[in-house]
């Protein structure tokens, strides 16, 4: 059984936010690449756990 849970993050294009849902045990250490809910623009994101939190990292695809 996966557990997920949704996530906000800002879209590093136009700042708009956006959510995703993480699935806690096979999306820590993976990148994920997937289009603002806004701009359309592909955004990278980077997934890791920090202690018992889990992080989202939101960056620019094309940099």
């Amino acid at each position: 059984m996966s557990l997920t849970r949704a996530m906000g993050f800002s879209c590093p294009y136009c700042m708009a936010p956006n959510e995703v849902e993480i699935d806690e045990m096979y999306d820590v250490g993976q990148v994920q690449v997937l289009d603002c809910q806004v701009c359309c623009q592909p955004i990278e994101l980077n997934v890791y756990q920090q202690g018992d939190e889990l992080e989202l990292e939101a960056i620019r695809e094309n940099d």
